[in-house]
């Protein structure tokens, strides 16, 4: 069965699981799987119109599934998929203060950085 790594903000949504099993045939079967298993997890991982958040970063093995066949990419049972969130955030003063750079602060600095924003 293909394992999916669940990244940490996102395990309150799977019951705490760091990975999930689930028999398929492609990325998007895969992620179907673990909804169907962890339906918390939708809001999270899609839009309300179905598609994949642009923070959320979807690797089969060790390849950006953008670059390949995205959700139509094929797995086997031997593969792994990893979520992994896009990372950002921060405070541009606190940065700009650890810097010594004053360019650094902005009020676009911090726009909806985390799992727990959305």
């Amino acid at each position: 069965m293909t394992k999916i790594h669940i990244p940490t903000p996102l395990r309150q949504y799977a019951g705490k699981e760091p990975t999930v099993e689930v028999k398929a045939g492609t990325v998007g079967e895969a992620l179907a799987g673990l909804l169907g298993k962890h339906p918390e997890l939708r809001r999270h991982l899609y839009t309300e119109d179905g598609k994949l958040r642009a923070f959320v970063n979807v690797y089969l093995n060790d390849e950006d599934v953008r670059y390949l066949q995205k959700e139509a990419t094929a797995v086997g049972d031997s593969d792994t998929i990893s979520i992994v969130p896009s990372i950002a955030g921060g405070s541009g003063v606190d940065a700009a203060a650890i810097l010594g750079r004053a360019e650094l602060v902005s009020p676009r600095v911090l726009q909806g950085c985390c799992f727990s924003c959305r």
